[in-house]
């Protein structure tokens, strides 16, 4: 029996970095031949990995001469790259999670394809057991912040629906949730940034989708001298491989440094404002 192979694929490529992270995790790295060049979580892995893609590109001759058996994309962004390594024979498992619970699901997926379902299973429930917790201590909070989370400044776009559902279990409030339902960056840029102003966040938080947040410049821009955020400095970055990777990170990393940008806000007397 010791001499079977493991089961599931055994040279997978991933797209993007979640499942890179995930696949760490569970300890199936070995299984790994290429990953995305955003890759920063694991470090090692940018070390130990050759990087074969972009977000919207790839080098689809390298990653066929990898010989993958699986290769991990997301979202209809990597179709053109998915269908172009379908028609050179590569199988490709594209998944859409766009929720907390979809992150969830993407992730037994992912364990249950590597053997891993049992440890899987066991790790989503820590991850499920941990959001929970936090989600407990900001039911204390005596009052809930308006949240403006930035993902893109020119033009303005906000938080998508992973990280709006993260702000509401850290004890945050999106200032925009109608936006945060939908799946495209163009579908979330707010078109009049003055509606950002009437909707007056008590805290602003930019991540600016591997570009450095400027909160000097946020505060700077015009009318928003007035923004609760703007008057009592409450703006902070939290770095996009954080939270804006939708997959391990943004379940651990992401909502506890949400959670205690709310937390810190009340303890200095915002919930009394």
């Amino acid at each position: 029996m010791s001499d079977m192979p493991a089961p599931g694929p055994q040279r997978i490529v991933c797209l993007t970095e979640e499942t890179t992270e995930w696949l760490y995790l569970l300890g199936e790295e070995r299984r790994i031949v290429g990953i995305s060049g955003y890759t920063v979580r694991p470090r090692r892995a940018r070390e130990e990995k050759p990087k074969i893609s972009a977000f919207l590109s790839a080098k689809i001759e390298q990653i066929v001469a990898l010989q993958p058996d699986c290769v991990f994309g997301f979202s209809d962004l990597q179709a053109d790259i998915a269908s172009e390594l379908i028609r050179k024979g590569i199988p490709v498992t594209v998944f859409n999670q766009r929720s907390v619970d979809q992150i969830f699901s993407m992730m037994y997926q992912v364990a249950a394809m590597v053997g891993q379902a049992e440890q899987g299973t066991q790790r989503i429930a820590a991850l499920q057991q941990g959001l929970e917790g936090i989600r407990a201590a900001a039911a204390a909070l005596p009052r809930r912040p308006r949240v403006y989370f930035e993902e893109w400044d020119e033009p303005p776009i906000s938080a998508i629906r992973w990280v709006s559902e993260l702000m509401g279990m850290a004890g945050g409030e999106d200032i925009f949730p109608e936006l945060a339902q939908q799946p495209m960056g163009k579908q979330r840029i707010v078109a009049d940034p003055l509606e950002i102003v009437r909707r007056a966040p008590d805290i602003i938080i930019g991540s600016w989708c591997g570009k450095k947040f400027r909160p000097e410049k946020v505060a700077a821009r015009p009318g928003w001298q007035d923004v609760p955020a703007v008057k009592h400095q409450q703006l902070f970055e939290i770095k996009s491989a954080d939270i804006l990777q939708p997959g391990p990170a943004a379940l651990t990393d992401g909502i506890t440094r949400l959670h205690r940008i709310v937390v810190d806000w009340a303890a200095t007397g915002g919930a009394r404002a």
